[in-house]
């Protein structure tokens, strides 16, 4: 049976750890999990500079990606002063977003990444969080584009996962996981992964 497949990407000024978190969980999946998942990254940049200087390369570039094959879109977030909103607000990957939802797939975003989501427009009336303590694309941003803005950690509205900060990325990347695949799948990954003592 063929794995499932995410499609991280990578904005400039996007959070290494928010990255990270889909990066190793799904890694971990790939190697020990009993539902392997594979994960490819792409950028509109053909390098990047995260918020806290770390410099990354996609593994493809936008424009060859083939958005059919993958089953869910994974969207750390990031710091406006680092540009991390050129990237996102981008018309390109704006059409990203809204394709992945028209399919019903998963779109996990972290923390300040429920901007672009909502700016799509997929989350009018819908329920969703983001970041809560500043202003710049915030939870008023959110109500703007018509969000039914929650104050929990993590949000779930059918296939969209959104989240307050860095703190909850893990939880994120294991509910993407758990939907992807199953809680017997992600129960494993934590297991080889040490959450649990099992």
């Amino acid at each position: 049976m063929k794995n499932k497949k995410v499609l991280l990407f990578l904005s400039q000024g996007f959070e290494e750890y928010e990255a990270g978190v889909f990066t190793d969980v799904i890694g971990w999946s790939r190697e020990l999990g009993i539902e392997p998942v594979d994960m490819i990254s792409t950028a509109l940049r053909p390098e990047i500079k995260c918020k806290w200087n770390l410099i990354v390369r996609p593994e493809i570039e936008f424009d060859k990606i083939d958005f059919n094959e993958y089953d869910a879109l994974a969207i750390p977030g990031g710091f406006k002063n680092s540009g991390y909103y050129e990237d996102v607000f981008d018309e390109r990957f704006q059409d990203v977003i809204r394709r992945f939802d028209k399919d019903n797939k998963i779109i996990a975003a972290v923390c300040a990444a429920a901007a672009p989501v909502a700016k799509s427009g997929v989350l009018k009336g819908r329920m969703a969080t983001t970041y809560d303590l500043t202003d710049i694309y915030g939870r008023n941003y959110l109500a703007e584009f018509g969000v039914n803005v929650q104050d929990k950690h993590v949000v779930i509205d059918r296939n969209i996962i959104t989240s307050t900060g860095p703190a909850t990325g893990l939880d994120v990347a294991f509910k993407l996981l758990e939907m992807l695949t199953s809680k017997n799948n992600v129960d494993e990954v934590k297991k080889y992964m040490r959450f649990t003592n099992k």
